[in-house]
This record gives structure tokens, sequence and C-alpha cells, in this order.
């Protein structure tokens, strides 16, 4: 299904929606009860809506070249009737050709069958051991009459009961009683589809009033913006079905199945089927063929034949239309056919994912029942830095790695830790400070922090495919251009940790990915600014990073930092970092006016800054 635009998927108040969950549950035994008990007439109105859908662009294509409303809506009206009884007619002409035949397909099946028995394999074998269980089974005790009885026993005498012919008015009232019902339910649909055709507008307006109206404008362009893109999706999703029915109906006739025309029908409706549908839509063929073909050649055409139509479908012409899938999520798909089914029969079969992908719709626009969507939909249910934190809390190095080698595909080294990692760590942060977590829970996310950043050691800095992007230009460029003379050397820019529990992991990020820019980076070691530490001369530090996450130092703290770092590398330029610092954020301004040389938001930032400065170093230099 397409994705909704940011402005569309704007939650709208509603009204009249359960609160609490005791609330919600009664209110969903009560849908549900009534679904169940009100099907008969539930049914036609559920197939009236999925039509509506399909039937909207053509009756607003019709309005627009010039056609009035009510005449619109009837001719596609009676254009779908009538592609329908069509080909509701060539199916049964089909179906009374294939029952005149079966004969001779039942003489070619036995005649195989009876080459598998032949065969002495396993197929005989079973039978075999199926018959002495029957034989076993059937053998019971039998009651002996007394002898005294024996001779008395009365051969039994043959009766025979006959019924009196039918008459005419019987034979026709049981041709036509099974037709009755299917007749009303479509004769019910048909002038149901009109009627919504017709006052799709005034159902509009009784919705909006239904799921909120305080926020009239944002409701209004959320549901039309919404009936647009269903009716666009189901159209397409049958104009796709219907395509695909008539080329498989096609290739059946070139390989030589019989009624090739049925059985393309029958594919084009069974895609709409879940799961199941494939199946039953290449059962039948394979059977004929079987039944047809002296040899095994043309059943092996078919099941290739299925097997490449549904994979070039499901794999590439699907996700070209819709954008990548349904909208749902796979188990969401088995749930929904389930349900329906039980609810309503093969009908609920035929109309789960359609009915599932408007709840679907209906969650990501209404505040109360976005459940349905985080139920339902193929969104993953925590965002990317909730996924992280979930993953380095749990210990799951795997999972960590997974998740960095599926984004780093479409996203450089930098953003990727800008805005999952950093955001992980804040949340990681806000918890350890409020003692939500223990702290062995703590050292494990640090353990698992610290081993992906030795897997992405060997990761490059711009995405494969992507641009290679110099952060101090808008154009492209390749950045294999060399750092500034004057950052080059090892140790020349310092990485220092500040006070909060993760900031020590943000330092080793921004020392990597200046490293991997060609920069001599390295993380500041604990007791740095406590005294000299063996074998590290601060007389190379060029450039000294203060590394933050927001809210894990104190404003105080940080100032302190900053300050000490001043004193003790007086000839380098003294710059801050802090990450996933929001508007309100005090500790990015209290650097500020503790003169920091720079105070960036975040590693791709600090990267260009860091770039801009060393240049700018080397030039004065020079």
């Amino acid at each position: 299904m397409p994705e909704f635009p940011a402005s569309a998927r704007r939650r709208i108040p509603a009204a009249g929606v359960p609160t609490d969950g005791a609330a919600i549950a009664q209110a969903a035994l009560v849908i549900i009860a009534v679904l169940y008990f009100a099907r008969d007439l539930l049914v036609p109105l559920a197939l009236a809506i999925l039509l509506s859908f399909i039937l909207a662009p053509i009756a607003r294509a019709l309005r627009r070249w010039g056609m009035p409303r009510v005449p619109g809506v009837i001719l596609s009206v009676l254009a779908a009737v009538m592609v329908l009884a069509s080909l509701g007619l060539v199916m049964g002409r089909q179906l009374a050709d294939l029952a005149a035949e079966l004969p001779a397909y039942q003489a070619e099946v036995t005649r195989k069958l009876s080459s598998i028995h032949a065969s002495g394999g396993l197929v005989e074998r079973a039978q075999e051991m199926l018959r002495g269980l029957s034989n076993g089974v059937a053998r019971e005790p039998r009651e002996v009459p007394p002898r005294g009885l024996q001779a008395e026993a009365v051969a039994p005498i043959p009766v025979e009961i006959r019924q009196p012919d039918p008459a005419a008015l019987e034979t026709l009232q049981g041709v036509l009683a099974p037709m009755l019902h299917p007749l009303a339910t479509i004769g019910i649909v048909i002038v149901l589809v009109v009627f919504v055709l017709l006052y799709r507008e005034d159902l509009r307006d009784r919705v909006i009033r239904l799921v909120g109206a305080r926020d009239l404008h944002r409701t209004v362009a959320a549901m039309d913006d919404a009936a647009y893109r269903l009716s666009r999706f189901f159209l397409a999703q049958t104009a796709l079905n219907a395509a695909f029915g008539a080329f498989m109906g096609m290739a059946l006739f070139v390989i030589g199945v019989p009624q090739p025309i049925l059985w393309g029908i029958l594919t084009g409706l069974m895609r709409f089927v879940p799961f199941v549908g494939t199946f039953v839509a290449v059962a039948f063929p394979l059977l004929l063929a079987l039944a047809t073909d002296p040899g095994w050649t043309m059943p092996i055409l078919v099941l290739v034949l299925f097997a490449v139509g549904e994979g070039a479908m499901g794999q590439v012409v699907e996700p070209m239309v819709f954008g990548h899938s349904t909208g749902l999520s796979p188990i969401a798909v088995i749930a929904a056919a389930t349900f329906w089914t039980w609810l309503w029969g093969p009908v609920g079969l035929l109309v789960a994912v359609p009915l599932t992908v408007c709840l679907v719709v209906l969650g990501r626009h209404v505040d109360r029942l976005e459940f349905l969507e985080v139920a339902l939909g193929d969104r993953p249910p925590l965002d990317p830095p909730e996924t992280f934190y979930q993953r380095a809390l749990m210990g799951d190095a795997d999972g960590l790695e997974e998740q960095a080698e599926a984004l780093l595909r479409d996203a450089p080294l930098s953003a990727y830790y800008d805005s999952v990692a950093l955001p992980a760590l804040a949340l990681a942060q806000d918890d350890a400070l409020r003692g939500g977590v223990a702290e062995e829970r703590v050292q494990a996310v640090h353990a698992r922090v610290a081993g992906l950043l030795e897997d992405l050691e060997e990761e490059e800095e711009e995405a494969p495919g992507r641009p290679m992007t110099d952060p101090d230009a808008d154009a492209p460029r390749a950045l294999e251009a060399p750092a500034p003379a004057a950052l080059a050397g090892p140790g020349s820019v310092l990485c220092l940790p500040g006070r909060g529990p993760f900031d020590d992991a943000a330092a080793m990020m921004l020392a990597q990915v200046l490293r991997k820019r060609g920069i001599g980076a390295v993380v500041a070691p604990p007791d740095l600014l406590r005294g000299d530490v063996t074998g590290f001369d601060l007389g190379l530090v060029r450039q000294a990073w203060l590394c933050a996450v927001e809210g894990g130092s104190s404003t105080a703290a940080a100032r302190y930092l900053l300050r000490r770092l001043r004193r003790r590398m007086p000839a380098a330029e003294v710059c801050a970092m802090v990450a996933c610092a929001g508007p309100e954020a005090r500790l990015p301004a209290a650097l500020r006016a503790e003169e920091a040389v720079a105070v960036e938001p975040g590693i791709a930032a600090a990267v260009k800054a860091a770039m801009r400065l060393g240049r700018a170093s080397g030039a004065e230099t020079g």
C-alpha cells in the first residue's frame, strides 16, 4: 500500500471511543458478536463498500469527462455487473465442458495410478498396510443366537418405498431455492454500491463526526486522502489480478491445459485470498495436466509457470506498483484470514485483506485506534533507536550488527550514529539516571556498544551506491581528498567524554568517524585531566572535543571540563559535540558561553567543523 505523507498521518482526536482497557475489551466483544450474528446484513455491506472503493475512481473519471453524477455512477456499476456476469457465464460454460470430459480424464488418471502401483513401491505397501488395518477392525465378534431359535429364522421380506413424481412447481422450487439467497445478496450489493457512490460525501461527513470533528480541516483532509489512496490501491490490485489471470489463462492455453479460461479466472480471483489462494489456483490445472498428458511434461510446465508467475508478481510487479506491500504484517494477514473466515465463511476469506487494510488506515489516522496499526501494520513496532537500545539491553550483539548493516546500506556511518545509536544511548542514559536499569545492565549496554564499534571499524564512512559528499560543500565530490595536514598526525584530535554514563561511547563514535576521514583522532584516557598520562603527548593535540549526550552531564560539570581542557592544552582549539540536544537544552548554550570554538549537535556536524577548523589552521600556519 502506498505510503501516506507525514501531514496525512497526523492523528485525529476520536469522539466516543473507549479510553480504558476494560471498556475497549467490552467494545471489542460487542463488535465481534454483532459481526457474527448480523453477518447476513453486514456481508453485503462490506462487499458494497469494497466495490465502491474500486469503482469510485471510474465514477470520478466519468464525471471529469462531462457525464452527470447519477448516470456516471449507474454506468460504472452496470459495467462492473456486466463484467462479473460475463465471467460467471464463461466459468459456467467451462465447468460444463469439464464435466463432460471427466470420464476421459478419469481413465488417464487411473492408468497413471496403475503404473505407479505396478512399480511395487511405497504406494502399494501403504495400501496393503491400510487394507490389513481395515480387515482387523472389521473382525468383530458376532452375536450367536440361541440354538433353539436358529431353526425358526425367517428370510427377510424386501420392502420398497416409492415417492410420487414431483409436480412442475416443486421441481421449479427445488431449482430456484438454492439460488434465491445468492441472487438476493447480489441485488442488495448492487443497490448498496449505487447509494454509497452517490452519497459518499454524506457518509464521509458522518464518519468524520464519529471519529472526531474538533479539528475539521485536518480530519477532512486525512479522510479524503485515505479514501483516495484506498480507492487507488484496490483498483490497482483488481487490475493487476485481472491481468495476471489473463496472462495465466493464455499461458495455460499454450501449454495445452483444458479449459484455460476457467483456470485463468480462478487464478485472478484466488490472488485476493492470502497464502492458500496460490495453492488452490495451481491445484486444478495441475490435476488436469496429470489427467491429460500421457507423460509428465505438462504438469512440470504448470508448476514452473505458477512458481515463476507468482514470484514475479509478489517480488517485482506488486512492489513496483504498491511501493512495497499491502501494509500488513504476514502474521496479521494470517490472523485476519482466520478471523474473517470464522466470522463470514468463504466470503470472509476473500475480503480479509481489504478489510484489514481499511482497519490499518483507520489506525493511522485516529489517535485512539493507533493500536490497529501497531498490531496489524507492517511498520516496525519500535523506532530504530528503541530497537538499538532493546537489543543492547538484552545483549543481542548479532541483532545490533544486523540492524547496523541494514541501515548502513542507505546512510553513511555518521548519519547512523546521529539518528540511531546516539538517541538510543540517550534512552539508556535516561533509564540509568532514573535508576530504572541495574548497574550490570548498564555495563552490558557498554559492552555491546563497544563490540559494535569494533565491528564497524572497517565500515566505510559513506554508504555504497550513494554519492560521496564533502561535509564542507553542497556539491558531491570524492572523499579521497586528504585530511588537513595539521590533523593527520596520531593524537592531533582528542575526544574527551563528559561525565554522563554513555558519554564515552559518544567520544568513541566521533573518534572513529574522524579516523575514517584520515584524521588522527584518539579517545582521551579517563584520568587525562587529573594529571600526566604516560605515553600521551598533549603538545600534539590541535583540537580537543568534549563529547556529551544531552542529559548526562550537568551544565556545571561540562563547563568545568571545558575550562580544564583549555588550561591543559592552551594551543588546542577546544570544541564540543552535544548529541540529542533538543531546543530546550541548556548545555549547548552554556558551552557557547564558555567560549568553545564550536558546539555541534552531532557527529556529522562535528566532523564538518573539525575539517573546516583544520583547513583554516593549516592555511594560517602556511
